[in-house]
């Protein structure tokens, strides 16, 4: 239930509190794209360079294994604030978390870099969904303003993916790598004290974790207990194991194992999901919408998430990064979408209202369709340039590529962020936010594995598989998507779209 009235109007018409969460965020997608721009660039860098010396296959496998925990530990991270600690106590602790891993990488040591990871992927986990679940808190249930909310809330995640590139991708490659990395956690640090300050505006929102009687919170408290011994564990035999060469693990054995860690935990997860009888019939058929839309969504994050790693390739290696006669650091591509999702957000917006009145608007299914084929797209052209070999490409090709990129997200990305916020059972509103980041996980592993095979394939071939499996996968999408929308309930009322969350 909501903890502020509707009488509280003060940022923008809306909650005080959403500007103590919208800089929040904004600081930490600052933080996560300015390190993430930097990420692959630095791995696979010469080590005379100041880089790692990484090959293009192991820098992918680590960028997707890295990428795809952030995301996959909002499971785990929205299980710990239902249960254990409520939102409010897991963001804090998240950012904590997030700071300290940049700061990590600002040292010039693979044990530091390695550590830095681990500490941004479990600070995220607590953080991502979590602040996304305050800010739904905010808000009465019924409340119209509920969706322009996360539409401002949202602006704020894209400013900051925005700056990011520009600022730690340019001291990154142009002065110092660690001086990237150390700017990220400089944004990070801001974005606590400012929530940390700013507290008090969000009420009692998000403080508590979910009503339980004191005989479930033990049992909740005694798993958590459990769990956080065996990631103890697992912690100390590849960290300290693989350190110590006492038991020879690789990063790239690690990324391998992650891979099957990440089907076996999405797998279990949704046989638990639908095989338990403590949801209504209602609720059991929402939970089925969910199911769709995660299967659509990872396929779609798992082309455009190699924005960081197969693309940021491209800018790096076969990019005539200049512009009117001004060079750039290749990191600055990444920036692109957010530029894009500012500039066509509302007027997306705007057409969705607009065919919603006329009973146009596409359903689900049919917009998440649209999304893959346009991200499909975006990697098909691609092929033009890199037919050209020993050229370098005009940067007007990837700007094309990303234009299309980010239509469509924002013909996919709303109505599933929306989604899950709304279709989520409310004892587990965390936890199933964590669904949506799932998907997001398993796109990014498979993006990244995707990247390490630059060297071992013709370009035009990569681009062309790329491409033509995810249109060729819209377009069934689109052949199933009249059946598909009978799984869908009908909204008591009419919802507005919202601009998307940049994953």
């Amino acid at each position: 239930m909501a903890t502020t009235t509707a009488q509280d109007r003060a940022f923008f018409g809306h909650p005080r509190g959403l500007s103590t969460l919208f800089f929040t965020e904004m600081w930490e997608r600052f933080s996560y794209y300015g390190m993430r721009a930097l990420l692959l660039l630095y791995m696979v860098a010469p080590v005379s360079a100041g880089g790692l010396g990484f090959t293009d296959s192991d820098g992918g496998a680590i960028y997707g294994l890295y990428t795809s925990m952030v995301y996959l530990a909002t499971l785990p991270g929205g299980w710990i604030a239902d249960r254990l600690i409520g939102p409010r106590r897991a963001v804090l602790y998240g950012g904590l978390l997030i700071a300290s891993g940049h700061f990590s990488m600002a040292f010039s040591s693979l044990s530091t870099f390695y550590l830095g990871l681990f500490l941004i992927v479990v600070g995220t986990g607590l953080l991502k969904g979590n602040v996304s679940v305050i800010v739904g808190k905010l808000y009465a249930q019924g409340d119209s303003r509920r969706d322009a909310g996360f539409s401002i809330f949202y602006m704020g995640i894209n400013l900051g993916a925005f700056l990011a590139p520009i600022i730690c991708g340019y001291l990154g490659q142009q002065i110092n790598w660690h001086f990237g990395f150390a700017a990220a956690g400089v944004g990070m640090t801001l974005g606590v004290i400012q929530y940390v300050l700013g507290g008090s505006k969000l009420g009692d929102a998000g403080a508590e974790p979910a009503p339980a009687t004191v005989e479930v919170r033990a049992r909740w408290r005694r798993q958590g207990q459990i769990a956080f011994g065996v990631l103890v564990a697992l912690v100390l035999i590849v960290g300290v194991g693989g350190y110590t060469g006492l038991v020879p693990i690789s990063a790239r054995q690690v990324a391998d194992g992650a891979g099957v860690l990440l089907l076996v935990v999405t797998l279990g997860f949704f046989a638990w999901l639908y095989s338990s009888s403590e949801w209504t019939a209602e609720e059991r058929k929402r939970l089925y919408v969910i199911g769709v839309l995660f299967l659509a969504a990872s396929l779609f994050w798992s082309v455009f998430e190699q924005a960081g790693s197969t693309l940021n390739l491209f800018a790096d290696r076969n990019t005539h990064n200049n512009f009117f006669g001004f060079d750039f650091p290749s990191s600055w591509f990444q920036s692109m979408n957010s530029l894009f999702l500012i500039i066509f957000a509302p007027i997306m917006a705007w057409v969705w209202v607009r065919m919603a009145a006329k009973g146009t608007e596409p359903s689900a299914p049919t917009k998440f369709a649209w999304g893959l084929v346009f991200v499909g797209l975006g990697f098909l052209i691609l092929i033009v340039p890199a037919r050209a070999e020993g050229e370098l490409a005009s940067p007007l090709w990837l700007t094309a590529t990303y234009f299309l990129h980010t239509i469509g997200e924002l013909v996919l990305s709303p109505v599933g962020l929306s989604a899950m916020t709304v279709l989520a059972p409310p004892r587990i509103g965390g936890l199933m936010m964590g669904i949506w980041f799932l998907a997001t996980s398993v796109g990014n592993f498979i993006g990244g594995r995707v990247s390490g095979l630059y060297e071992s394939f013709a370009l035009p071939t990569l681009f062309g598989a790329v491409a033509g499996f995810a249109i060729a996968m819209g377009l069934l999408l689109m052949v199933l998507a009249p059946s598909m929308r009978k799984l869908t309930p009908a909204p008591k009322t009419p919802m507005a779209p919202a601009t998307p969350l940049e994953a």
